[in-house]
């Protein structure tokens, strides 16, 4: 199955990511709390995720996250946890300290 990594989570968290779902529904279902203030609509940036490997592994950009590049407010690394789907392989990232949660526990 699928694998994200998220390693500035306690023990470097590795979430399981069922077939179709979403990066954020991935995050969910292991018991992750995770910034995303729309929604998972796709309509700000709280859920991002800086991709440290593995990001030709996602699906490609959708338009929310076009027009967010586009206007400077996602960057090149970063993807909408709400928006990417990975198919297979393995990716690895970071929660950006911008939408780090203040409850939970982080890594440097």
């Amino acid at each position: 199955m699928p694998t994200l990594t998220v390693q500035n989570l306690p023990a470097a968290a590795a979430v399981p990511v069922p077939s179709g779902a979403t990066l954020l529904a991935a995050l969910h279902a292991a018991g992750l709390d995770w910034m995303h203030a729309c929604g998972a609509k796709g309509r700000c940036t709280t859920c991002r995720l800086i991709v440290t490997s593995g990001a030709e592994a996602l699906t490609p950009p959708t338009g929310p996250e076009l027009r967010y590049l586009a206007a400077g407010r996602l960057l090149p690394t970063e993807r909408l946890t709400c928006q990417a789907r990975l198919p297979e392989g393995t990716v690895t990232g970071r929660v950006p300290e911008a939408t780090q949660l203040p409850h939970m526990q982080y890594t440097l």
